[in-house]
């Protein structure tokens, strides 16, 4: 039988770890992603810039090719880091997952989710799964409009806030797109008036205010404010009614409202992003655990 050299143990420990990825370094690659740049995920994880371009420079040395794009302070993925991106959150999962099993740790604590109401509808069944999964775990869900809870998730006061990406407030993972339309009563043809009657919410709160009164300032056709609030059950209440338009996404559309077409002559509107922030710092562990099903969830949507 062949005898192994030491000299050739240690190659092939070398070999090993050179073909192996550091589930830190991935950590820190998934939050640099999510974050948007070197400096703000060193705040989430609570270290340096430093350090965490020292990790990504070691792990685009170890793979051979750079797997993000710097722009100034900001950074975006090549097709690598899109393609390592999969893996990532695969590996860090499957390993979160086994230590948990093979520990026989149970979950345990809190986590402070922020939501606005009109997007409650995306998470019932993962909230549920969650609760199910991790009973000893105090789930709170507060709702507010988008640009106060990144205010609070970034002051600490939440963990987490799914929320619309916001022009001012850029940042968090972006998990989907949502194309905006132009609700009306299916009961009154009120796209017609002149001016066009609105229901938004209130200014500088939403962006979805923002793109309908551009798009139509742009287009040349007049309108006016009839109401303006924080809840989408309001602004509904104004379009079911016939006495008013509003933006809103096409999963916000009720039976008793239609989303205008082309024909209808008002401006088409541009797509939304609805993003996942994280409180700075390293998250809990209920907090990361939501974070990925959140994401799993309304990426997979």
């Amino acid at each position: 039988m062949a005898s192994i050299k030491h000299g050739d143990e240690l190659s092939a420990a070398r070999m090993t770890t050179a073909n192996s990825f550091d589930l830190d370094v991935l950590r820190t690659f998934l939050t640099v992603v999510e974050a948007g740049s070197f400096t703000a995920a060193a705040s989430v994880l609570g270290t340096t810039q430093s350090t965490v371009s020292m990790q990504i420079r070691r792990l685009e040395r170890d793979l051979g090719t750079p797997v993000f794009h710097r722009e100034g302070r900001s950074v975006r993925l090549t097709v690598d880091g899109e393609r390592l991106q999969t893996h990532a959150r695969e590996l860090v999962r499957l390993n979160d997952e086994a230590w948990r099993d093979l520990t026989g740790a149970a979950l345990s604590g809190a986590v402070r989710l922020g939501i606005p109401d009109d997007y409650a509808f995306y998470l019932p069944e993962t909230l549920r799964d969650f609760s199910e999964a991790h009973p000893s775990v105090n789930l709170d869900v507060r709702c507010d409009l988008s640009v106060s809870l990144v205010d609070r998730v970034r002051r600490g006061d939440l963990d987490l806030a799914l929320v619309t990406r916001q022009t001012r407030s850029p940042g968090g993972e972006a998990l989907r797109r949502e194309p905006l339309v132009w609700s009306a009563a299916r009961s009154r043809a009120i796209e017609h008036a002149d001016p066009l009657p609105l229901a938004v919410y209130p200014r500088e709160a939403c962006v979805f205010r923002e793109h309908a009164t551009r798009a139509l300032t742009e287009a040349g056709r007049r309108w006016r404010v009839i109401y303006t609030s924080k809840s989408v059950t309001g602004q509904q209440a104004m379009v079911r009614a016939g006495l008013a338009v509003s933006p809103t996404t096409v999963n916000m559309v009720t039976p008793e409202m239609r989303a205008l077409d082309e024909n209808s002559g008002l401006p088409s509107l541009p797509a939304i992003e609805i993003a996942l922030h994280r409180a700075p710092g390293r998250p809990s562990e209920p907090a990361r655990r939501l974070y990925d099903m959140i994401r799993d969830k309304l990426w997979a949507a």
